[in-house]
């Protein structure tokens, strides 16, 4: 990971960046929970953390690095919490890509086997459930045009947009052959005629992350509170509240499948304690947070079926993909629930 980045590079652009002189030492690679390349170093007793894209970008690698960049330039000095941004480079002559540098997160991620103190305290678990929607809360409160964001995304009729979005990416999968088909999938088109028909009339837009739950946040280590939201590659400006739908359509439900997987889950919110916790910290309108779940549980089994279809053309691994069709599935089945 560390020779597609070319140190020498990056060290003279810090230099006229003022970012300290002399060597780029303590190179270590990070898991960012994506393909883009995370590195920790130090310069002059400094340490930083730089991000970039991938090896092989994909098209739109770059630009999301420069709106990356910008968002957490947007945020910064806000109550929402995040890795400070220190420098940026949308200029792909330097490294060939375009990167940042961000002040490293004295924190830890929660997925897996949670550490102490917070292995060993229910209340802890708890404090950090509500403060997964505090973050989102204090996101969608900032005004995004007042912070230099008004063309950063394309809220006009963002959630009209939505059903017929995914609903093409699902027809696209027909291109994999021996795919199992919508005929496999629960209920998926019922699901989208129910969002159609139930969509809100209105919303009032703002920042959302676009991508929101435990694998994207990480907390203090001694403590309930969020160290900071991560991974904001996904961020745009459309309706907040679809982030809220993406935290409970992630959200464990007792029954085995999930899509993070936290130990231990005791003390942990109920969906409706989240719910409560969100409304008390937003002035949005929750009366049909139902709809932005099942929008959430609809667009993330699309998204999960992509991996299954892949895998049945033999282009991804088939256990990979058995797994993820059987958490579309169970997707489904719960927007199905929520709309009965």
């Amino acid at each position: 990971m560390e020779s597609a980045v070319d140190i020498e590079s990056l060290a003279a652009w810090m230099t006229d960046q003022g970012l300290g002189s002399g060597p780029i030492d303590n190179v270590t690679p990070l898991a960012g929970g994506t393909q883009n390349i995370l590195l920790r170093l130090t310069r002059d007793g400094r340490d930083y953390i730089f991000r970039r894209p991938p090896a092989h970008p994909r098209p739109n690698s770059n630009e999301t690095m420069r709106r990356e960049a910008r968002l957490l330039r947007a945020i910064a000095g806000t109550n929402v919490p995040h890795p400070a941004l220190i420098a940026d480079c949308g200029d792909e002559d330097v490294l060939g890509v375009a990167f940042y540098l961000m002040e490293p997160v004295d924190g830890f991620n929660p997925v897996g086997q949670l550490p102490m103190p917070h292995a060993g305290s229910p209340a802890m678990r708890h404090a950090m459930g509500l403060a997964l929607v505090d973050g989102i809360a204090a996101l969608g409160a900032l005004d995004h045009q007042a912070r230099g964001l008004a063309v950063f995304g394309r809220p006009d009729n963002f959630l009209g947009r939505q059903v017929d979005r995914w609903r093409s990416q699902l027809a696209g999968y027909g291109e994999f052959a021996d795919w199992t088909g919508t005929q496999a999938l629960p209920s998926v088109d019922a699901i989208a005629a129910w969002l159609e028909r139930h969509r809100p009339a209105d919303f009032t837009p703002g920042i959302m992350h676009g991508d929101y739950h435990l694998a994207n946040v990480m907390y203090r280590p001694d403590s309930g509170d969020l160290a900071a939201i991560i991974d904001w590659e996904l961020a745009t400006i459309g309706d907040p509240l679809l982030d809220l739908g993406w935290v409970l359509a992630t959200w464990p439900d007792g029954s085995g499948a999930s899509t993070v997987s936290v130990t231990p889950w005791e003390g942990f919110p109920t969906p409706a304690e989240l719910v409560a916790r969100y409304g008390a910290g937003s002035a949005r309108d929750l009366s049909a947070v139902d709809w932005y779940h099942v929008l959430a549980c609809y667009k993330l089994g699309i998204l999960l079926e992509g991996t299954h279809a892949r895998a049945c053309a033999g282009k991804a691994p088939r256990d990979t993909g058995d797994r993820l069709h059987s958490r579309a599935i169970h997707l489904f089945d719960r927007a199905q629930a929520l709309i009965r």
